[in-house]
């Protein structure tokens, strides 16, 4: 067994017996109530500094690709949009599971890679010193409050200092894989700091790693990841307007991504895309088709029987 193997399986042992965090492990339903605590206001300047860039650099391609590649496959699309615009830009994706991060990391040129930051949720990310300072190194994470608190840095602040932002407008993961709704965050960034926002589709990360498992299943499951044209809000277009225009462009670019450039094209100028919040089934069929990694090459078959029955 390689070095490698052996380190992947004891990571495996340590994540399935280790306590993550100072959460309770009585389910919440079951606690007292309690009044919320105040919310900690996080400090994450010093991850955007040069130390902290040299000593990330070092850590996703020493570490976290190596690490991910060995895990899992992607494939990319669409790259070549990046090579039309300047940044700063708003990259608005799905939201499905822990991969999701890595994944739109790590699809990106190294040199929007280095200049790219990731809003991520204050309540989670950022409930322990470790993990707060482990996730702002490794993936230049900042705390947003999705309960509307202060925090030490703001995302206008992160875009006015010339940092692209990932931002996932569904707020939280997936909990069968299909996608959610879209809240108006990246839309009102965009409409304020006049910056573009580049729409995000990826497919496969929640069969390998749905909410609630610890590490991504054997077997190197595929996942696809594709960026759309960069979207600005038109003039006189409202915040409200604009976010659906994003939400669409997604769910386009998901439509693509199951059947094909052209066909994904024809649906969304007569209005046709299928719907991305999936079909109106029971709770165990919606989470049975998303188990499906997609083919690297042509559309998983179940999804393209339901796109076209969507039709």
């Amino acid at each position: 067994m390689s070095f490698l193997s052996e380190g992947v399986s004891d990571l495996r042992r340590t994540a399935r017996g280790w306590r993550w965090g100072r959460r309770s492990q009585v389910p919440r339903s079951a606690e007292p109530y309690v009044l919320p605590a105040k919310q900690t206001v996080f400090p994450s300047d010093w991850s955007r500094r040069r130390p902290a860039i040299a000593a990330r650099e070092v850590a996703q391609k020493g570490g976290l690709e190596p690490l991910f590649r060995s895990q899992v496959r992607t494939k990319v699309e669409g790259l070549d949009v990046l090579e039309r615009i300047e940044g700063p830009v708003i990259f608005a994706a799905n939201h499905a599971s822990h991969l999701d991060t890595p994944l739109v990391l790590l699809s990106l040129p190294d040199e929007w890679r280095r200049r790219t930051a990731v809003a991520a949720a204050a309540d989670y990310f950022f409930d322990t010193w470790w993990r707060a300072v482990g996730s702002s190194l490794i993936f230049n994470t900042f705390p947003i409050d999705r309960r509307g608190g202060s925090m030490a840095t703001t995302p206008g602040e992160v875009l006015a200092d010339g940092w692209s932002l990932v931002i996932f407008p569904e707020g939280t993961r997936s909990k069968d894989g299909w996608m959610g709704n879209f809240r108006m965050g990246a839309a009102f960034l965009a409409h304020e700091h006049g910056v573009p926002v580049v729409p995000v589709a990826h497919r496969g990360t929640f069969a390998a790693m749905p909410r609630g498992q610890g590490w991504p299943s054997p077997g190197r499951r595929q996942l696809t990841i594709r960026f759309g044209e960069p979207l600005r809000p038109r003039e006189g277009e409202s915040v409200r307007e604009f976010a659906p225009r994003i939400k669409a462009a997604v769910a386009t670019l998901l439509d693509e991504d199951r059947t094909t450039w052209w066909d994904a094209r024809r649906r969304a100028s007569s209005g046709e895309t299928p719907d991305p919040g999936g079909p109106d089934v029971a709770a165990w069929r919606r989470v049975w088709e998303q188990s499906e990694s997609p083919a690297p090459d042509a559309p998983g078959r179940r999804l393209r029987a339901w796109a076209r029955s969507s039709r």
